[in-house]
């Protein structure tokens, strides 16, 4: 018996309207399901692999937009990368140092991450030219904070609005080593400038005001870059020119996309999910410790550890949420997730604060403005903070025409909050969803229909 009614219709101009409609007798979600494999260590297994000597191997990989967007670059660059899949993908590695000028331009479509951490590669690679873009989004969005770094290291790159802004050109150098300190606890900066590092004679080293995910960090060790790190400062070195060689890589569950489900099952009430093989490396478990501060019944269950990520089940239970302060060292850890957890702060009782989380106005989206006027259509009571957001829970929400913005985060948080809305509601350009996680909407069918 489906409990809600949920269609998709395709546009002319082939955007999607995701129509979701809760039934007037309410609807519980149930069931046991998998996320898509998580997409920072998609892209890395990607670029490491391809870079590497030798033969990888990656299960579970996301099937995503933006990994096929990094797969493309570096297919464009000599590597041999077979047809993506969950199964198995084989990448023959050229060797690091050995990527190949494109006889054409690199196109990252709307991926922050391919573009952000190539840079790294390409400027590290003396006597080449390269030139990179992206969709309109992605040509919007700051990339002065790798730019710069890498121009401290020697780097020669060109870009629009003061070398800020793609589409940039890049001639490779033979770079110097650094210590770059940077002013935002990032990922990608940090990626970036190690990958960077590989090629560099010498110490590489990056330091943070707060920990970052280390996907990174994992995958160079596993494929035989000499790391150091140190916890007190925050601190991550390598040691170049590396050696890498391939590996088996094993991509969990993205917590990011498990994030959505933890949620429905919070606040839909009389739900239970469980959540298979999610990757839970505490550099991107805050969003658990936030639902946790909020009350919400999340269990994990049967925690192991695969290819050196840990690994659990996380069962959530309906619950009763209540309003909490979120700032500081936890926001780098659970950045992705902000949109999807003011939506529980919608129904949790009073009033949360979300600060310190300005970078979510240079996302895909201003994520900050959109979550709050979309969220504000529906009957919400969202304010904008210059970093971050105010929001007052306990106000039924509504049906009514929202839009994603083109932010698959976006259209994936709409599509939960719609889940305790009266009446109909509309996503419009629902589409962008594939970009991080392409079976959303059959997923949410499922659960629905208690299957």
């Amino acid at each position: 018996m489906s409990a809600s009614v949920i269609t998709v219709e395709t546009q002319k101009d082939l955007s999607h309207k995701l129509i979701i409609q809760r039934p007037s007798a309410g609807l519980s979600l149930q069931g046991c399901i998998r996320v898509p494999g998580d997409k920072s260590i998609s892209h890395r297994a990607l670029m490491l692999g391809a870079i590497a000597q030798g033969e990888t191997e990656i299960q579970g990989l996301l099937l995503g937009e933006d990994p096929r967007s990094t797969a493309s670059c570096f297919q464009a660059m000599g590597a041999e990368i077979s047809p993506l899949n969950t199964e198995l993908v084989r990448v023959q590695g050229i060797g690091l140092g050995n990527l190949q000028e494109p006889v054409d331009v690199l196109n990252a479509g709307n991926s922050g991450t391919t573009l952000r951490l190539m840079l790294g590669l390409l400027a590290s690679h003396p006597g080449r030219f390269f030139t990179v873009t992206g969709d309109s989004s992605l040509r919007s969005r700051p990339m002065s904070r790798v730019v710069k770094p890498l121009q401290q290291m020697g780097a020669q790159i060109w870009g629009r609005k003061g070398n800020s802004l793609a589409p940039l050109a890049i001639q490779g150098q033979v770079l110097k080593p650094t210590h770059y300190h940077s002013p935002i606890a990032s990922a990608q900066v940090k990626s970036c400038v190690l990958l960077a590092g590989l090629l560099t004679e010498g110490k590489t080293t990056v330091t943070e005001p707060a920990l970052s995910r280390d996907h990174s960090e994992r995958m160079l060790r596993a494929f035989g870059a000499e790391l150091s790190i140190d916890p007190e400062t925050n601190s991550v070195t390598v040691m170049g020119p590396a050696q890498l060689h391939g590996q088996k890589v094993i991509v969990p569950g993205d917590v990011s996309s498990a994030a959505f489900w933890l949620v429905a099952g919070a606040i839909v009430p009389n739900s239970e999910l469980v959540v298979e093989n999610v990757g839970v490396n505490p550099t991107r478990t805050g969003i658990l410790e936030a639902l946790e501060l909020m009350g919400a019944d999340i269990q994990l269950e049967n925690q192991r550890e695969v290819a050196g990520e840990p690994v659990a089940d996380l069962r959530v239970r309906s619950s009763r949420l209540k309003s909490c302060t979120i700032a500081g060292d936890i926001v780098p850890r659970m950045i992705d997730e902000i949109p999807i957890l003011a939506v529980a702060a919608v129904f949790a009782e009073g009033t949360t604060i979300i600060r310190d989380a300005a970078e979510l106005r240079v996302k895909e989206s201003d994520r900050i403005t959109v979550m709050a006027q979309q969220l504000n259509k529906m009957g919400a009571q969202v304010s904008e903070l210059p970093d971050g957001m105010e929001i007052t829970g306990g106000t039924p929400l509504v049906g009514t025409d929202v839009d994603s913005h083109t932010d698959h985060r976006i259209a994936m948080s709409l599509a939960i909050a719609s889940l305790v809305s009266t009446g109909i509601t509309t996503i419009h350009r629902a589409e962008a969803a594939a970009i991080s996680y392409p079976d959303f909407t059959a997923t949410l069918q499922k659960v629905v229909s208690g299957q």
